[in-house]
Parts: C-alpha cells; structure tokens; sequence
C-alpha cells in the first residue's frame, strides 16, 4: 500500500510538472480558487487563531481536500515552531498545496488584506474622532458561535492527531501545562522532544518617511522573533512602543480591542499602530514589516516538512507537536468559552452553532459567524 506520505510527494511532484507545462487557464482557475476561499477567510474570520484554523481544516481538508487531514495538522504542528502569526502562515502553506509559490503570496495577502483594510479605516476613524465603534452587541454572539467552530475542528483534527494512548496522555499533560501558564513554544518544543526521546526508547536506538523606516523596522523586529499567537503581540508592543513612549497606553488597549473585533489576524492591529504613530505610510509600513517575515518563514519551511516527516524520528517530533496544537487549540477553547460563556444566552448560541455544525457538517463557517452576530444582537436587547 502506498503510504500517505508518498502520495503527497507524488502529488507535490506532479504540481510542479504541471506548473512547467504553463496551462495559463487551469492556473488562473487555482489563483481564483485560492483567492476566493482565504479572501472569504479574511472577512468572516472573528476570533483569532484558533478558530481561524478551525475554519481553514473545514475549507481546505474536509470540503475542498486540498490537503489530507495528516498533513494539515503537520503544517499546523509546524508553524508553531516558527516566528509569526500561526494562522496566517498556514493560509500560505495551503495556498502553495493548491497552486504552488504564488498561491502561497497570493493566499497570505488575501487572508491578511480584509482585516488590514477594515482596521486602517477604524484606525482614520479613531484619529479623527478619538473613540472606536460600538460593535459589543455583535461580538456579544460571535464568540460563543466561533467557539462550536472551534470544538468540532479540535475534534477532527484530534481523531487524526492522536494515534496512541501515549500521544493522548502527551496532549493531556500539553493541555494542563498551556492551561497553568507555562510558555507555548517551550511546551511545542518540550513534547516534541519526549516525543522523539519515547521513540528511540521503543524502537531500541540510542540518540545520535512615506514609508517611515523606524516603524518598519519595529515591526519587522517583532514579526522575526514572535513566537506563539497573535496575543504574544501586545507584550511586545508594550515594551517596544509604549516603555518608550512612542505610543500611550490607551492608544495600546484601544489597538487590542480592534484586533479583537476586526476578522483576519490578529496581527492587523499592527496596521492602527503604524496609523498612530506615522498616519498611512506608518499603517503600511507596520503591515509590511510585521507579516513580511512570515512569508519568507513558510518559504524556507515548506520543502522541509515533507523530509521530516519521512524520518522516523523527526515523524514522532511532528506527530507529537501534532498532539500538542490540538492540546493548546484545547487550552484556547477553554480559555475563551470561560470569558465568553456567562449566561443562559451565551450558552444558547454556543449551542445553536454547535447543533447547527453538526448536524450540517457542510455549513457555510460565514453562516454560523453572522447566526451568531445576529442573534446575539437580538438577545442582547432582552
């Protein structure tokens, strides 16, 4: 039987065949592909990264398969051990499975550009009038909706993630220690290495100005060195810019509060930062320097993964990274439904995208976001 692994080189291989056959038409037709699903991605993406990838598993791997539910969670395992915005790096991991270097260029602009737009309009708006749109009715029923979103994508990543009962107790100890505090990339990199310890273990071996420059290079210093989620970010900021009074302290909290309610990454706020501190060219400039390392980061990445996963050792470092991300999806989830789950009405919209997501698995993520929004809007008004 041909293993899973080599089914995706083969099919890597024949992408690359048919790219240098230069068919413009069946091209054009992926570019659009590409676009459509992470431009959609962009817009309806409220939550953060843990739902976003939610929504991508659904987009990518359960509707459209692009890619086998195995190798998405070895790509979401693998952007957790590099600097950047998890969720927007695997938009360009899945941009390339489906239509190679640009796809990849083209997914992570398009997933980034909806909430950059959104949020450097907010960030004119703030300038001019000094206070952000009341949007808490909205959100009131947007989080508990994204979070059914969350649970059924953990649930279906995990089936595939968790292989044996010594993974289960890994992504268990995983899912107490995110949950106690400790640091995410050293818990990624801690279970990675009990993971390939174990193994040697089993298998009996031994171990072998318009464009203002200074904003640009804050940001592009942050983007090169964050680990973790979007939420990381703000420690950084703080430090960077407000420490050392570039930018006060409500401007920072005004920043979080509309990267919490803008959809896309997180890491838009970069853009009302950059706005703040050097008007539209700074809002370019913080854009540019704060995502652009993602993309070089999943550029070298991306051939790389293919070989770890063929080596036996570095297979059980991924799948026991693997287990990890959905332990921390896990830890998130928790961690969300108890600010956002409070009342019997909360908890009726959780229920209600939770119903909705199962019983109609091929339900449009769109649907349950703008459900929720809704009837948490009406709800909030008894």
């Amino acid at each position: 039987m041909v293993s899973a692994q080599k089914l995706l080189y083969n099919r890597s291989r024949i992408f690359f065949e048919f790219e240098k056959m230069g068919d413009s038409k069946t091209k054009k037709q992926l570019y659009t592909e590409v676009a459509r699903v992470f431009i959609k991605l962009g817009v309806i993406g409220f939550g953060g990264p843990a739902v976003h990838i939610a929504m991508m598993e659904e987009e990518v791997v359960r509707k459209r398969n692009w890619l086998s539910p195995q190798h998405f969670l070895d790509l979401v395992g693998a952007t957790n051990l590099i600097p950047g915005p998890n969720s927007t790096e695997m938009t360009m991991h899945c941009g390339y499975e489906r239509a190679g270097r640009k796809g990849l260029l083209l997914a992570g602009v398009c997933f980034i550009l909806p909430a950059v737009l959104i949020t450097g309009f907010i960030a004119w708006a703030y300038q001019q009038y000094g206070k952000l749109p009341q949007v808490q009715p909205f959100l009131f029923g947007i989080k508990p909706a994204v979070l059914s979103i969350i649970l059924m994508a953990m649930i279906s990543l995990g089936r595939k993630a968790i292989k044996s009962l010594q993974l289960a107790l890994i992504g268990l100890i995983a899912l107490i220690a995110v949950l106690l505090g400790f640091n995410e990339i050293l818990v990624f990199f801690s279970a990675g290495t009990l993971g390939i310890l174990l193994h040697l273990i089993q298998s009996g071996r031994t171990i072998n100005g318009v464009f203002p420059l200074p904003v640009f290079w804050i940001f592009l210093k942050i983007g090169s060195i964050l680990y973790g989620s979007g939420y990381v970010l703000f420690a950084f900021l703080d430090a960077e810019l407000v420490e050392t009074g570039l930018l006060s302290k409500q401007a920072l909290i005004d920043a979080i509060a509309v990267g919490q309610f803008t959809p896309g990454p997180v890491f838009s706020s970069a853009t009302f930062i950059g706005w703040q501190l050097g008007g539209p060219g700074g809002a370019v400039a913080a854009t540019i320097g704060i995502f652009l390392p993602s993309f070089v980061f999943v550029a070298l990445l991306r051939p790389i993964i293919p070989i770890l996963r063929r080596s036996l050792l570095m297979g059980a470092f991924l799948d026991t990274v693997n287990v990890v991300a959905i332990a921390v999806i896990g830890a998130v989830l928790f961690e969300m439904g108890s600010e956002s789950i409070n009342d019997w009405r909360t908890m009726l919209i959780a229920a209600l995208g939770l119903i909705g997501i199962y019983f109609f698995p091929r339900l449009n993520s769109a649907i349950i976001v703008i459900g929720g929004a809704l009837v948490g809007y009406l709800l909030s008004l008894i």
